[in-house]
């Protein structure tokens, strides 16, 4: 077994129709359905675990971070009701932790609360909710997951290196594994909201979707390298992960784009060529 399912996938609130205001519902209804879309493959394709790569989650200065607890567990702010609690694949994570150690690349394994890791519940947030509301997060029984955050102080290529090493372990798992890319995008779309206005988040999320609708995720490496963070994107350290789990082997096809906002949403789906 190895990698079955893989996608990039948004992670704002306002993708779950719960999670608004009846006035909002129809804000991100484009994204909505490429969510729902998501989910569909992803129950087709069967997998044991999600991998879920946020940027979202726990920071460690120098370092990516795997989580090793027992559990992963949150809700959503201002919604109770909007909640998961999530089994970790234990095994799988720590595999994947030592197969990114075995790059060459800083990683730290993490955990949270009760000193015996198997027993400690990880803060789940919000770019983990969000897409496993959609895939498999909701399951009976719910989906096993892993954990896995990037380092943006770490260079670009060795997150391509670490997407590699996460699909090696995939493959010496012995189980079927989806691999999520959280990713929102360029976050400087209107003026009014929190990061301000640039112009770099319109041109980087247009660069974005050319790529994915070319399926070419080996073109992130050609772009800019200021323009992610001039973008305030939240999106091209987990893309170039993604790229290197895939290795060019895997076949994309784009489903929505829609920045209704003040940041881009993208939903994209990946199969096995």
């Amino acid at each position: 077994m190895a990698l079955v399912f893989a996608c990039i996938a948004p992670h704002g609130g306002i993708a779950i129709a719960a999670a608004c205001a009846p006035e909002q519902r129809d804000l991100a209804a484009v994204t909505r359905r490429g969510m729902e879309e998501l989910g569909r493959r992803f129950d087709q394709a069967t997998p044991e675990v999600a991998v879920v790569l946020t940027p979202h989650n726990i920071h460690v200065e120098g370092a990516m971070a795997v989580v090793t607890s027992g559990t992963v567990a949150g809700a959503l702010e201002g919604h109770p009701d909007v909640a998961l609690r999530l089994p970790i694949d234990r095994a799988l994570a720590q595999a994947n932790r030592d197969a990114i150690a075995a790059e060459g690349i800083p990683v730290a394994g993490v955990s949270y609360g009760a000193n015996d890791a198997a027993a400690a519940t990880f803060p789940m947030d919000w770019a983990i909710l969000v897409p496993l509301w959609f895939m498999g997060g909701r399951s009976d029984p719910p989906v096993q997951t892993v954990v896995i955050a990037p380092a943006r102080d770490l260079p670009y290529e060795r997150h391509v290196a670490a997407g590699r090493a996460i699909g090696k372990a995939a493959a010496e798992s012995g189980k079927r594994v989806a691999l999520i890319a959280s990713c929102d995008h360029g976050h400087g779309h209107d003026a009014n909201g929190p990061y301000g206005f640039t112009p770099k988040s319109r041109e980087f999320d247009e660069q974005v979707v050319a790529l994915i609708k070319k399926d070419d995720l080996a073109g992130l490496m050609q772009m800019d390298p200021k323009l992610p963070v001039d973008a305030k994107a939240d999106s091209y350290w987990q893309m170039l992960m993604l790229h290197g789990a895939l290795g060019g082997k895997w076949k994309g096809e784009f489903l929505s784009y829609e920045a209704p906002t003040y940041f881009g949403m993208l939903c994209a789906a990946y199969r096995p060529r």
